[in-house]
C-alpha cells in the first residue's frame, strides 16, 4: 500500500510555476528521498501535503483519504518536522513533550511512557536542561521525537540534516532508518550521500518538475555504469595489458580505470585478457553515483 500518492499536482505563485504536474508515491514502511536544489519546489510541495497551501490542480492522499486545503483530517496520521524547528526554550524536552501530549489528547500516563520512550530513542534521555542551551543536532532530534509523538503513519521531515556537522547528521539519519519500523518516512534533502544512506526509493526535483524516480538501484540502471575497473596480480600485467588496450587511467601499479565504457566494452576487454593469458582479481562496472545522476538532472 501507498502512504502517500501525488497525482498531477501543481502549484503557482502569480506568474511563476513552482510545482509542474508531479506525480509520486510513497510505499508504507519506505524511506523516501525528495531530493533537489533549493528552490526546487521541495518545502512547498510539503506545505501542500500537510495542507497548508492551496493546489492548483492534482490531488494529493494520505494513508488513502485525500488531503483537502484548511483541514486537518489527513494530518492525524502525519508527524512533521520543519528544516528549523521552534520551541518553548524555558523548558526541558520532557516538559515540551509531556506539554505536547497534553494538546494532542494523550492520556498523562501514555504521554510519560511515549516520553521517556522518545527521549531515550533519539538520545534525549539524559538531556534535562533548557531547550535554549540546546545545539542544532539536539535540537532536531527533538522535533523528530515531538513529530513521532502520536504514532504517526507518515512522518515528513524538511531538510532534516541542513547546517548539520557529520556527527549530527549521521545521528538524524540513524534515528531516521531506524523509524521507519513504525512509521513511513518522506524527507526532503540536497545532500546526495544521505539519501544513497537510508533511502528505499528516491525522487529528483528540478525547476518544479520530477527529473527521475524509483528505486536507487532503477535510477542508477536509467543511466547506465560509468567505466570499468580492473585490478590485476602483478604491475607488469597492468603495464602489459595497458600496451593492448590503451586509454586506461592508471589508479595504482595494479588498478587501471576506463571511463565510459558498457557491458559491450567489458565482452572485448575479457576477450583480449583471455587471448593473452592476462590474470585479474577484480572486473567490474562502475556504478553511477547519485551525485552524476543529479549533475546530469540539473544540467550541469
Amino acid at each position: 500500500m501507498d502512504m502517500l500518492t501525488l497525482t498531477n499536482v501543481s502549484k503557482s505563485f502569480g506568474e511563476r510555476r513552482i510545482v509542474k504536474d508531479i506525480n509520486f508515491s510513497v510505499p508504507e514502511g519506505s524511506v523516501f528521498g525528495f531530493i533537489g536544489q533549493n528552490g526546487a519546489g521541495k518545502t512547498t510541495t510539503m506545505k501542500m501535503i500537510l495542507g497548508l497551501l492551496q493546489m492548483d490542480r492534482g490531488e494529493i492522499s494520505v494513508n488513502g483519504k485525500k488531503v483537502r486545503y484548511g483541514q486537518n483530517e489527513t494530518n492525524r496520521y502525519i508527524g512533521y518536522l520543519p528544516d528549523v524547528p521552534e520551541f518553548y526554550g524555558f523548558m526541558t524536552p520532557g516538559e515540551y513533550l509531556m506539554l505536547c501530549g497534553s494538546i494532542t489528547g494523550l492520556s498523562k500516563t501514555e504521554c510519560r511512557e511515549r516520553t521517556d520512550a522518545l527521549l531515550e530513542m533519539v538520545g534525549l534521555k539524559e538531556a534535562n536542561k533548557r531547550i535554549h542551551g540546546f545545539s542544532r543536532g539536539m535540537k532536531q532530534r527533538l522535533g523528530i521525537a515531538q513529530a513521532l509523538l502520536n504514532r504517526p503513519k507518515l512522518l515528513i521531515c524538511d531538510e532534516p540534516t541542513s547546517a548539520l556537522d557529520p556527527v549530527g547528521r549521521k545521528e538524524i539519519l540513524d534515528i531516521l532508518s531506524a523509524v521507519k519500523d513504525e512509521t513511513t518516512v518522506i524527507f526532503s534533502t540536497h545532500i546526495l550521500s544521505d539519501v544513497e544512506r537510508i533511502c528505499d526509493k528516491i525522487a529528483f526535483l528540478h525547476n518544479g518538475e520530477i527529473a527521475l524516480q524509483g528505486t536507487l538501484e532503477e535510477v542508477k540502471r536509467l543511466r547506465g555504469g560509468t567505466g570499468l575497473e580492473i585490478e590485476f596480480c602483478k604491475p607488469e600485467d597492468a603495464c602489459r595489458f595497458q600496451k593492448l588496450y590503451a586509454e586506461g587511467k592508471q589508479e595504482s601499479a595494479l588498478r587501471l580505470i576506463y571511463e565510459k565504457k558498457t557491458e559491450q566494452d567489458m565482452m572485448e576487454i575479457m576477450h583480449i585478457l583471455a587471448k593473452n593469458h592476462i590474470p585479474v582479481q577484480k572486473l567490474e562496472m562502475l556504478e553511477p553515483d547519485l551525485e552524476d545522476l543529479f549533475m546530469e538532472v540539473v544540467g550541469r
